[in-house]
Order: C-alpha cells, then structure tokens, then sequence
C-alpha cells in the first residue's frame, strides 16, 4: 500500500523502515503509529526480509516525540487509551520475530526515544541527542519509556534522565547503555546495513527463538528463564535449520537457510 507518513523499503534480507515526516521532526502522531503497525505486520509476514533497519527521513530527527497538537485534546479517558495505542504497538515491534535496529540519526525524544528502545538494537549517529522531556509538558512518558529505561540503564540513570527531561549526546547514551553503538553521521545507514546483513546471515529460526526466549525470560527468576530456553531450544533441535546448519558445519561449508 501506499503510505503518507512512513516509507517501507525492501531489500532482502533487509526492509527499511523510515519516519517521513521530517517537517515536524518525524513526530509521531496516531496515523503514524497506525501505518507503522501495517507496515510491521507485511515485514513479519514477508520471509524474505530478515531484519528491519528503522529510520527518520531528514538528517534532524529519527523522531521528536508524539505531536504535541493531539496531546492537547485529551482528558483522563482518551489519554489512557492514546497511551494504551501506542503501547501496543511498540510491543509488537518487540515481538516482530525479526530483530529491528532503530537507526538513530538525530533527536529521539520522547515517543521518538520510546520508539528507539522498543527496537531490538540501538545504533546512533555522533549527533544524535536522546531525552524523555515530557515532565517539561506536564505529563510523563506513555509509550513505554519508565518501563523500558530503567531496563536497559538501571534505575537512578533513568530516573535522572524522566525527572529532569534533559537531553543527552549519543556518547553519554552510548556510555549509560541506552544506545549500543554510535557512528559518524554520514555512516549510519551504511554501518546498520552491514549490522543488519550479519544478522541476516545466521538462521531465521534461531535468531526468532533467541528473540522470544530473551523477551520471555528477562523478568523471570533464573531458573524460569532457565525453563524457557531449554524450552526453545528444543525447539530448534526439532528443524531444517539445525540440521542444515550442523550439517554444513561438519563438511565445511556454507549453510543454506530455509527458515524451516
């Protein structure tokens, strides 16, 4: 289909996924977030893509929060279910099944930085800036970010970062663990892609299971998380891939993956 505010380009075993709304910063607004989950449904469905590189349009933005005109209207009612959409969303991303790498390259505020840590991976461009400022609207982050933050950057970084709604640079990002790589600007796109191939290279199935087992396990005690792993690599054991993939090891030679 064609969309109005995002770009979806495939390039197996890549898609590119890309923000286009750079006149307001990429900001995210509800036919945004609908078309992203649209677009996300076709690179889960579609076998040949293996990884989503996910971008904004311009060299400002990856995506400057939610747009501000449509949080004025809401009351109590409507901002829960404005929050709920877009919580919604953001955990269908980190489920997709496919690992997707938000390509940061320039401010990720806000829904924009939300946006960024429900993706698989972070790589930042040496410009870029990151920040959760919705305490400076009166309000808190609704998409994620006091769940996801202190996750990925423990609990006094996270709650420096939403008290006091500062941005940062990608090098102190990168130094509290928010993003895991920063790039020269002009490398970004370059550098996620050969990211994104190197992924892709290894077997769907695995790189599916290894997903499913982390997001399943990560809050529970250790023995069941333990449980789900052992749980999904039996799994493994039980396809094509693992065959190809042991087979291929032992004649010394390239593997050749079926996702089956």
């Amino acid at each position: 289909m064609v969309f109005e505010n995002i770009l979806l380009e495939k390039r197996a075993p890549l898609a590119v996924l890309t923000l286009n709304r750079p006149h307001v910063l990429n900001a995210v607004n509800t036919a945004t977030l609908k078309e992203l989950v649209i677009a996300l449904e076709d690179c889960a469905l579609d076998r040949t893509i293996r990884v989503v590189l996910l971008t904004g349009a311009g060299s400002r933005a990856f995506a400057a929060g939610a747009d501000i005109t449509e949080l004025t209207q809401l009351g109590q009612a409507d901002g829960r279910e404005f929050a709920q959409r877009g919580q919604a969303l953001f955990r269908q991303l980190e489920k997709l099944g496919k690992p997707v790498i938000a390509c940061i390259n320039g401010y990720a505020l806000g829904g924009g930085c939300e946006l960024a840590m429900a993706c698989t991976l972070r790589m930042a461009s040496d410009t870029a800036r990151l920040g959760q400022p919705e305490v400076k609207l009166g309000i808190i982050p609704g998409y994620g970010g006091t769940q996801r933050l202190p996750r990925l950057v423990g609990r006094g970084a996270a709650l420096k970062l939403l008290l006091t709604g500062e941005l940062i640079t990608a090098q102190e990002a990168l130094r509290i663990g928010l993003v895991d790589e920063v790039v020269p600007a002009g490398e970004l796109m370059a550098c996620a892609e050969i990211l994104g191939r190197e992924i892709a290279a290894n077997a769907p199935v695995a790189i599916e299971m290894v997903l499913a087992a982390v997001d399943a396990g990560i809050d529970l005690p250790l023995d069941a998380a333990l449980a789900e792993e052992a749980k999904r690599f039996g799994a493994c054991c039980a396809t094509d891939d693992k065959d190809e993939g042991t087979q291929a090891f032992l004649a010394k030679r390239p593997a050749v993956w079926t996702g089956n």
